[in-house]
Formats: C-alpha cells, structure tokens, sequence
C-alpha cells in the first residue's frame, strides 16, 4: 500500500475532521438554473451556475505548508489553524449523468477567466450568461464541469474577478511587519500621473524610498531627487511626480524602492488551489453539512492555465502542492499554456503574483531562478540540486501534464531553460510531460491584436485557440484512456532548431526592408535577493545581478523568418506574411527594447513586382500561389497533416479550409 493510500486509511480509522488542511465551508449564493438562457449543448444537454464563496485552513505545521512564506506569523484561530476564504464558480451539467465527470478547474489570470476565450472562442467576462458568452460552447459540449476560484491575494474586487482573502502577517510581539519592496511603473503613454503600490509605506518620510527611471533594462537607473516625488494622499498607496501634474515618461521604466507594511499571507494562494478542487473530487458535505454540489460526480480532475497563474502551477508542484491532506493527487491532468520555464512572485513576503517577466520589464522580481526544469538537475550556479517534479515523485503524486509556449517565450522570458540543463544540453522528455511550441505565435490569450499600438510593427494576430482545443482532447485520453498524447514538438540543440539570438544570419531571420533585428532576448539571469531568500524574504531589493549563467536560446526560422519547429498552424506553415513571437517597442525611438508580450506580421508583397522594389528577399504571393485553388489546397493539405497528427479537431480543419476558401488570396 503506498504511503498516500496508508494516511488515507489512518485518516478514515481515526475520524480525522479537523486536523488537516481543507475547505471547512461553502456557501453557494446564487443559482442559475438553467444559464445561457436555456441553450442545450448537444448530447450534454443545459448547464447551470452556482457562485459563492468557499472557506478553508491550513496546518502551519503540515511539512507542506509549512513552507508558505510567513506562514509562523499568520493569525490562528481557536483551533491553531490559519484560515482564507476564496470565490468560488461552478458552470456544471444541469444533469451531470450527461457529463464527462471531469472537472476543468482555471487557475486564473489575475482573477478572469481566460478559458473561455481561449476554448470557447467567446468575448465573455467572468459571469457567461447568455448564448453568446457560451461562445463555440466548446468546453459544454465536451461535458465538462467547469470551475474558478480565487487565488491571488492581490487581485482587487470588482468587475466578477474571482478573488481570496488571507491574513496579514504580524510579528509575534504584535507589531506590523515591515520590509522592503520594489515597485515597477512601466509607462506605454503620455498621460501617467499615478503610480500605485500594492502595499502601502511604512513611512512617509522620503528618505526611506528611492525613485529611479530607465529607458532600457541595461540602462543604469538614474534616481530622481525627494524634490522630484511624493505620495499621493495619508494612506501611502501610491506616488506621484512633482510638480503635481507631471506626467510619466512614456516608454520608461520607474522603480519605487521603499519600507513597505502588512505583507499578505500570500502564498496561501497555493493551498487554495490544493483544496477547492479536492473538495469538490472527494467530499460528501462541508464541516457543516452542507452538501457538495459535485459530490460522487468527479471523475478526473484538470487544470488549465494561461501565462502567470502556469508560473504558480510551476511552483505548486514544486513545493508539493498536488497531494491532499489525504495524501491524493490532486490534478490528474495540467493542460499549460504559455508559462514559460520560470516561477510566480507568489511565495514571499510582499508578494505580487501578477508581475512577469519581459525583456524590457519586471526584471527585478523574483521569478527567474532554479529549478526550471521538471526533471531533477544539478545546478552549477547555484550548487542545488532539485527538479519541479521531484516531490511529486516522491509521493506518487505527479500528473500528466502538456507545456505549451509559444515563440515569445523563448525571447521574452529565456523559456528554453524548461527543456535545456543548466549547460545549454536538451532534456529528455519526463515520461509524463510533453512539451509543444506554437510556432511563431505570440503570448496570445485568445483574439489575436491588429496594428502597432506601442510596437515598430503591426502586432501578430494568430492565437492558440484551436490547437488547445485538440491538445485538452488529448490530455484527457491520455488520463483517461491512457492513450499517449502526440510526440513533443520542440526546438532542439541537437538538430541545430534551437539557436543563439545572434548573429542574424544563424537564426535565419531575413533582412526584411524596414524592420529591425538586434536579437535582443530576456537573458538568463542569476539574482541575489538576500540571505532570507529561500525563506520567501527579500532582503536585497533591488537585487544584486550574478550574471547571465543559464542558456537563453531562441527557435530558428526559414527564409522567411517562420519558426522550422514546433507546431506550425496553418497559417504558419502557408503563410501570406511572417509572423514573429519577438517585436520591438516603438517608444521611445531608438530604444529597441522588447515589445513585451507581441509578436509582429510582416505581410509578404503581393507581387514580384512590388518586391523586387522594396528589395525584400521574401517571395511574393504570387510567387507562392499560382492561384486561389492552389493557395486552398496548401491550407487543407497542411490543416489535414495537423489533424492527422491529432493536434487539430474535425471542426477546427474544417475551419481553417473554410477561411481559406473565402479569402482572396490568388484571385
């Protein structure tokens, strides 16, 4: 018997019911029965709301959670546990026997639900009420139950965000905790007036607190005087420039060092993430007796993330999170997009889990550090030796998990560090993870940008959406049918796809006429934050730069600057223009800094003619398509290929041909 089913038993033998963390109480608030105003999706039939609130504890002497930063100075309540109450969101089958028995749990993006724009292909906010937030009804129709909940302690109320409450931390004498913070201002306009902090001062005396500027992440910050700043109001929650009216430089980057006060409880984001759904697999009833609304239904329990909440899913798994109380898996299935290779700012004192990492931002916050990978490695920087699955192998505990990225992972968030050992070598697969890069896409969340906006080139509009619809199908075979998922999909040193930034040439990126390439990528960093820093305490802020010790590569691309790996959409692989991951800021000019999450599409000519003018070495469309027949050809050809290889669905090929055929393309 192993170890998990031995508690479990022990547990049961004992009648264990208050010495463990778990969701103590739910309180459901709302019914909406049906929603989406009555629709039926298929053979699933209608679906019905509930939203409420769930409660839970913590052991602050479990060896889990114990290494929640701060956790010894969390207020206990009478029973010495320490307590966080969470939203919660369930969209269910109105009669679960049609169901799937699956519950697809969001980790969710600063407390919105990006799954159904992503799956659903739907323009809702975080309440979907009407046919028309059902979108695609995608998910419904699979049968899923779905469910959000909060998570983030910093994710403010309003606009249906999904929110959690945790403690303050206080010394045991009482007093307020006090340390400090760094506040990262990136301004992308002219009119910034207004910078505000997510904990407040400690003090208002100003030579506490530093403010500085940059133009780029090089650049040495130069400090701007006390004369120069200062809080907005008594409550010391943000600061402005002076004279009063003084607008932020745009394009700029401002950093706020300062004594904060009443650091969150923060990583008790991860417990909740823990409980709520193993609530929802295994209980009957709360401590109270009131009932689960999924008891006996749950099946197999998923997770689906997009960008930041991926990074804490790094984290959870790393520090052990995905075994109950009970000692259960937690998450059967992990379905991620777009985390990169890196970690949250979620487990630490003055915590602020909705930074990340670019290029040009939020270099200063602890995110970027060993273990990257999941396979245990030794480490040469840092002399540790750890891996994100190790705990959860040695429990027994570990899921089956699809890591999904696209190209703007690799040059704004050095991701190759998830697939390459600290020396630059590729990894061999987990035997439970397979990893897909999304070839030439940018960090998309579901509806692709159009134009520049702050970028040197108009934005790259190609999105996810369909490959993760056929990537969920397969990550659900894969638990529950056992049915291996497509191979992985990656640039590899080995076969000479995974390369270098510079020079130009060995990426393979073109010389197109107009755009800039200076192959500049978030490197990869080593920090010093302090000696507290494993503890989750940051004593050196900002941080002491060590260097760039850690292989930052990026994909290779064809003539026409198209990644060679990977998972070539459609559009990829007969494509009408070039489409980046990486871009570059228009502002202020001349800086070339990164242009954060987008990508460009650089639109080939549409005839030999008009390229041999501009002296662009890409071939024209017409060059390419003889004509409207043959470009719809090369589409279905290369949308079957995908389908055949299991990574588009049936409705998904079919719309890509569709798309094809009424364009103009070759008429």
């Amino acid at each position: 018997m192993t170890r998990a089913k031995l508690a479990f038993a022990a547990m049961l033998l004992i009648g264990v019911t208050g010495s463990y963390a778990r969701v103590v109480r739910i309180e459901i608030t709302r019914i909406e029965s049906p929603t989406f105003e009555g629709m039926s999706f298929g053979a699933v039939g209608q679906y019905e709301k509930l939203v409420g609130r769930v409660y839970g504890q913590v052991d602050p002497s479990d060896p889990i959670d114990s290494q929640i930063a701060d956790i010894g100075l969390a207020p206990k309540n009478s029973s010495g546990f320490i307590e966080y109450s969470a939203d919660i969101y369930i969209l269910k089958p109105v009669d679960p026997s049609k169901g799937n028995h699956r519950l697809f749990v969001e980790v969710n993006n600063r407390g919105s639900n990006l799954s159904f724009g992503q799956l659903n292909n739907s323009t809702t906010g975080n309440d979907p009420t009407t046919p028309t937030d059902a979108g695609n009804g995608f998910l419904m129709r699979q049968g899923y139950t779905m469910v959000w909940s909060g998570w983030d302690a910093t994710v403010l109320p309003g606009a249906g965000r999904f929110t959690i409450a945790v403690p303050i931390a206080k010394n045991l004498d009482g007093s307020k905790v006090t340390g400090p913070a760094l506040e990262e201002f990136v301004v992308d306009d002219s009119a910034t007036f207004r910078g505000p902090l997510t904990y407040a001062a400690a003090s208002a005396d100003k030579s506490q607190a530093t403010l500085t500027v940059r133009t780029r992440y090089e650049d040495s910050p130069v400090s701007i005087p006390e004369a120069g700043w200062d809080f907005t109001d008594a409550n010391l929650k943000a600061i402005k420039l002076l004279p009063d009216g003084t607008p932020f430089q745009r394009g700029t980057l401002y950093e706020f060092t300062y004594q904060a006060k009443d650091p969150l409880i923060a990583g008790l984001g991860l417990a909740a993430i823990r409980d709520v759904p193993a609530f929802l697999h295994h209980s009957r009833a709360d401590d109270q007796g009131n009932p689960n609304p999924l008891a006996e239904d749950v099946h197999s329990v998923y997770s689906y993330c997009i960008s930041v909440p991926c990074r804490a899913l790094h984290d959870f798994l790393w520090l052990g999170f995905n075994q109950d109380s009970y000692g259960r898996r937690v998450f059967d299935g992990m379905l991620n997009l777009i985390g990169g290779g890196d970690g949250d700012f979620l487990n630490y004192r003055f915590a602020q889990p909705g930074r990340t990492h670019r290029q040009h931002i939020a270099r200063w916050y602890p995110e970027f550090q060993f273990p990257f990978a999941y396979q245990t490695l030794f480490d040469p920087n840092t002399g540790k030796t750890d891996g994100r699955l190790r705990r959860c192998v040695e429990t027994n505990t570990c899921p089956k998990i699809l890591e999904v990225n696209s190209e703007n992972e690799y040059w704004a968030k050095a991701g190759s560090v998830l697939h390459l050992d600290p020396f630059g070598n590729d990894l061999s697969d987990p035997h439970n993870v397979r990893y897909y890069l999304l070839s030439s896409l940018p960090h998309s969340v579901g509806f692709g940008p159009t134009g520049p906006a702050i970028c040197q080139q108009n934005r790259n509009p190609l999105v996810a959406n369909p490959v993760m619809r056929a990537l969920l199908v397969n990550l659900d075979e894969w638990v529950s049918r056992h049915r291996q998922p497509p191979a992985s999909r990656l640039p590899r040193v080995a076969d000479g796809t995974l390369v270098p930034p510079l020079p130009q040439s060995a990426v393979g990126f073109p010389e197109i006429p107009g755009v800039t390439y200076n192959g500049r990528i978030h490197n990869g960093d080593l920090f010093d934050f302090g000696p507290s820093f494993d503890q989750g305490i940051l004593t050196t802020i900002p941080p002491i730069w060590l260097g760039t010790p850690y292989p930052a590569f990026v994909p290779k691309t064809d003539s026409d600057g198209n990644d060679i790996a990977g998972i070539r959409v459609p559009d990829v692989a007969v494509p009408l223009a070039t489409y980046t991951g990486w871009g570059l800021r228009a502002f202020p000019p001349g800086a070339n800094e990164g242009c954060d999450a987008a990508g460009q599409k650089i639109d080939f000519a549409a005839t030999k003619v008009e390229r041999l003018a501009t002296g662009d070495p890409r071939l024209s469309i017409e060059e390419r398509y003889s004509n409207h027949d043959a470009y719809v050809s090369a589409v279905a050809r290369a949308a079957f290929e995908l389908r055949r290889q299991r990574l588009l669905l049936d409705e998904d090929t079919l719309a890509y041909i569709l798309a094809a055929a009424e364009s103009s393309v070759g008429k």
